[in-house]
C-alpha cells in the first residue's frame, strides 16, 4: 500500500511540473511574437530631414522625409555685396602733347595715399580736343596696389577747364570716373567715383610735348562682390 501511494504522489508532482512547463513554454510563445511586432514597426519609421533654402535675402527650412527647395529656391547661399568708402589722392607726372585742336595725355603715372584701400599707385592715358576754355575730357586709368587693381574710365560728363584761354596755363578737371573691372579682391566691382584734379601747360607754342605734374582726388563708394 505504502508503495502504491508514493508512485502515485511520484506520478501527480511529475503531471504538476509538466503541466507547469507547458504552461510558461505557452506563455512565452504568446508574447515573443507581440515584441517583435512592435520592434519592426518602430524600425520602418522614416526620419524628416531639414533643408535650408535661399532666394535673395529670404530664408525658408524645409522639414520633410525627402526635402526639396521650391521653384526659386536654391541651396546655395547667396553672396552679399559689400560697400567699401573709398578715397585716395594721387600725385605725380603726365607726358603732355598738345596743339592748337587737340590735348593728349600719352602717359600719366603717380602714387597716392589716404582711404584708397591699398590702392598705392595710378596710371593712364587721356585726351580732349579743346574748343573753348571748357571742354570734354576723356581718359581711362588703372589704381593698383597689393596685388589687386582697379580699372576706371572718365564720364563723358567729365571736363577740363582752363584758367587762362591761351598757354601758359593751369587746368583743372573734374568728373565722375565709373569702374569697368577689377583683379585681385576687386574682381567684380562696380562703383562710381568723383573725380577732382589739376596740372599746368608750361609751353607757349602748339605742338609742344611736355612733361607735367599733377594731382587727383577719387572719392566716392565701390560695391565688391
Amino acid at each position: 500500500m505504502k508503495s502504491l501511494k508514493y508512485s502515485g504522489m511520484v506520478g501527480a508532482l511529475a503531471l504538476v511540473t509538466a503541466l507547469g512547463m507547458s504552461v510558461t513554454s505557452g506563455a512565452g510563445a504568446t508574447t515573443a511574437p507581440h515584441h517583435t511586432s512592435s520592434h519592426s514597426l518602430g524600425a520602418h519609421v522614416a526620419k524628416k530631414k531639414s533643408l535650408v533654402c535661399y532666394r535673395a535675402t529670404a530664408v525658408k527650412h524645409v522639414v520633410a522625409v525627402h526635402p526639396k527647395c521650391p521653384a526659386g529656391w536654391s541651396t546655395k547661399r547667396p553672396v552679399t555685396a559689400k560697400t567699401v568708402v573709398f578715397s585716395g589722392t594721387y600725385a605725380g607726372s603726365m607726358a603732355l602733347l598738345w596743339s592748337a585742336s587737340d590735348v593728349k595725355v600719352t602717359t600719366l603715372t603717380g602714387t597716392g595715399g589716404g582711404a584708397n584701400q591699398g590702392l598705392t599707385s595710378v596710371i593712364g592715358t587721356g585726351g580732349s580736343s579743346p574748343s573753348a576754355t571748357c571742354d570734354p575730357i576723356n581718359g581711362t586709368g588703372t589704381l593698383s596696389g597689393g596685388g589687386n587693381s582697379l580699372h576706371l574710365a572718365l564720364a563723358t560728363t567729365s571736363k577740363a577747364c582752363a584758367t587762362d584761354s591761351a598757354a601758359p596755363t593751369s587746368v583743372s578737371v573734374t568728373g565722375t570716373a565709373t569702374v569697368t573691372s577689377g583683379t585681385g579682391k576687386f574682381a567684380g566691382a562696380k562703383g562710381t567715383l568723383k573725380v577732382q584734379g589739376s596740372f599746368s601747360i608750361k609751353a607757349t607754342a602748339a605742338g609742344s610735348s611736355e612733361n607735367d605734374s599733377f594731382t587727383t582726388t577719387l572719392r566716392g563708394t565701390i560695391t565688391l562682390k
